[in-house]
C-alpha cells in the first residue's frame, strides 16, 4: 500500500448548491476529472472538504460515491479525525469498512493534548487495521507534534506517515532525517507529505513523497507533473511548474481554505458552489488577484462547464 502512497494527492472539496446543499452529482463530476487528469490518489472529508460542517449521513454518502466509482483506479485517503478519540475512532472504522484505503487522522484541535494523550489518541487508530496517515497542522489545532515525538508516534502498528503542514521546512527536514530513512533502513517505510503546496518542491528534494494538493482541485495534471518530477529527480523541471504554479498557489490561500479554491473552481466553471458557514464568501477585493492566477495557467473563466 505505501508505494501506492506516493505522489500527487487531491484534498477535494466538497460541492454545494447554491441553497447550501451538497452537490452529489457535481461530487461525482470531480472525482471523474481528478482520474482523467492522472492524480495519483483523492483525499475526501479533510479540512478542504469543510468536514466541521458537513453531517454524518453526508460524510458517508461522500465516501460511498468516491468508492464505487474510483476503488481499485485511485487510491482513497479518507479524513476522520476528531479532537474526540471515540469519535476519531468511529470515523476511521467508518472509513475502513466503507472501503478507504487508508484514513487521514488530524491532531486533536482546539483541547490541545498532551504527548501522552496524543500517544493513546493514535494508538487507538492503529488498532482499526487501516493504515493512518497523521496530519501535522499547528495552524488549525493548536499543537505542533515535534520530531522526537513523532518518532515514538511513527513507531505505532498500522501508523505510516504524516502530513507536515507545520510550515517548518526544518522540522519537515528532521521527520526526514531522522524518521523516514531510518526506517528505510530497517525495510518499513514512513511516508512524509507536504500538506503546503507551496513546499511541495522544497519537501520532495529533501525526500520527501508527494504533497496533498489544494490547488490540485483545480490543476491536478500540473500538480501531478510537478509531483512527478520530483520523484524521479529532475528538479529543474520541477522548478519550472512550481513556479507556474505559484500565483496560483498564493492565490488560493489568501483566504482561509476553501474559500478561495472554491471561488476558483467556479470562476473556471467546475463544480464548486458557496462554503458553508461560518466560512463566508470570497472578498470582492481578493477576486481580481484570483483571476488573475487563472488566466495566468490559460485556464478560462466561464459561468459553467
Amino acid at each position: 500500500m505505501t508505494r501506492a502512497l506516493r505522489g500527487a494527492f487531491t484534498a477535494l472539496i466538497t460541492p454545494m448548491t447554491e441553497s447550501g446543499k451538497v452537490d452529489y452529482a457535481g461530487w461525482e463530476r470531480l472525482l471523474e476529472f481528478q482520474a482523467e487528469e492522472g492524480i495519483d490518489g483523492l483525499l475526501p472529508l479533510g479540512t478542504t472538504g469543510e468536514t466541521p460542517t458537513l453531517e454524518e449521513h453526508e460524510e458517508e454518502e461522500l465516501i460511498r460515491l468516491a468508492v464505487k466509482k474510483l476503488k481499485g483506479r485511485l487510491p482513497l485517503i479518507v479524513g476522520s479525525g476528531s479532537n474526540d478519540t471515540a469519535y476519531m475512532v468511529k470515523y476511521t472504522k467508518r472509513a475502513r469498512d466503507l472501503g478507504a484505503d487508508a484514513a487521514l487522522v488530524v491532531t486533536p484541535y482546539y483541547n490541545k493534548p498532551n504527548d501522552s494523550g496524543l500517544i493513546g489518541h493514535f494508538e487507538a487508530a492503529g488498532e482499526l487495521g487501516i493504515p493512518i496517515i497523521i496530519y501535522n497542522i499547528a495552524g488549525r489545532t493548536g499543537r505542533n507534534i515535534p520530531t522526537a515525538l513523532m518518532e515514538k508516534l511513527a513507531r505505532i502498528p498500522n501508523v505510516i506517515g504524516v502530513k507536515e503542514a507545520s510550515g517548518d521546512i526544518n522540522q519537515m527536514g528532521d521527520v526526514i532525517r531522522n524518521i523516514k530513512m531510518p526506517a528505510q533502513e530497517e525495510g518499513r517505510d514512513f511516508l512524509v507529505f507536504s500538506g503546503d503546496d507551496a513546499l511541495t518542491l522544497p519537501l520532495m528534494s529533501l525526500g520527501g513523497d508527494g504533497v496533498i494538493s489544494v490547488v490540485s482541485n483545480l490543476v491536478p495534471g500540473r500538480v501531478k507533473a510537478l509531483s512527478a518530477a520530483c520523484l524521479r529527480g529532475d528538479f529543474a523541471e520541477a522548478r519550472r511548474i512550481h513556479y507556474e504554479l505559484l500565483p496560483l498557489v498564493k492565490a488560493a490561500f489568501i483566504e482561509t481554505n476553501p474559500v478561495p479554491i472554491k471561488a476558483a473552481m467556479n470562476l473556471a466553471g467546475f463544480p464548486g458552489g458557496p462554503a458553508r458557514l461560518p466560512l463566508g464568501s470570497l472578498e470582492p477585493a481578493n477576486l481580481a488577484p484570483l483571476q488573475r492566477a487563472l488566466e495566468g495557467l490559460g485556464i478560462p473563466l466561464k459561468s459553467s462547464r
